[in-house]
């Protein structure tokens, strides 16, 4: 059986050093996680007044996460918080009032920053973000990773044993993660239900 994992990119850059990481961590995940990347970019700000009329965009969110048993956020660190853009998809996602599309979903988080602990801060608003949504979260391993282009020279290649293992080892942990929320709690649909 394969379980099905939706990822989101916290950072919109065209250069982004998290999505090499998400390359690196899909290529060294167990081979029963199927990853499918689940893209913020075009998402308008979110407001209360769209609640009633989703736009398309917002739509197609919901539908992802919907279509996933689990969610991996992969993230920079903005001002010691979480990137407006990442902020803005979750708010879209845990919206209308009783439709969150995050209720009771398999998560985890990770992040890279050229710093040793730069996305720390991140991480921890994150988890409070997703905390409220009532996501099930994998606590541990923690997994704050500094990003060099000797240590991810791109195409998820990952030059380093050690740091090769120990992502591996956070995917394998995930994965089992996965198998231990959905075994007791099953997904539960939370599509929005709102005229187009």
């Amino acid at each position: 059986m394969a379980y099905k994992v939706g990822y989101f990119i916290g950072s919109l850059s065209s250069t982004s050093v998290n999505r090499e990481l998400s390359k690196a961590l899909i290529r060294l995940a167990p081979d029963d996680l199927e990853f499918t990347e689940i893209p913020i970019r075009d998402l308008p700000l979110y407001s209360p007044d769209f609640d009633a009329n989703y736009p398309p965009e917002a739509l197609a969110l919901k539908e992802a996460i919907h279509r996933s048993q689990a969610v991996l956020f992969v993230t920079p660190e903005y001002n010691r918080s979480i990137p407006g853009a990442l902020k803005n998809a979750i708010d879209w996602a845990s919206r209308p009032w009783g439709q969150n599309s995050f209720d009771h979903i398999p998560a985890a988080v990770i992040g890279a920053s050229i710093g040793q602990i730069g996305t720390a801060l991140a991480q921890q608003s994150l988890r409070a973000v997703l905390t409220f949504c009532n996501a099930r979260q994998m606590t541990a391993p923690e997994a704050y990773i500094e990003y060099t282009r000797q240590l991810f020279p791109g195409d998820g290649e990952v030059t380093d044993e050690p740091m090769k293992t120990f992502l591996a080892t956070f995917m394998a942990e995930f994965r089992d993660h996965i198998v231990r929320v959905l075994t007791v709690l099953p997904r539960q649909s939370h599509l929005v239900q709102t005229s187009r």
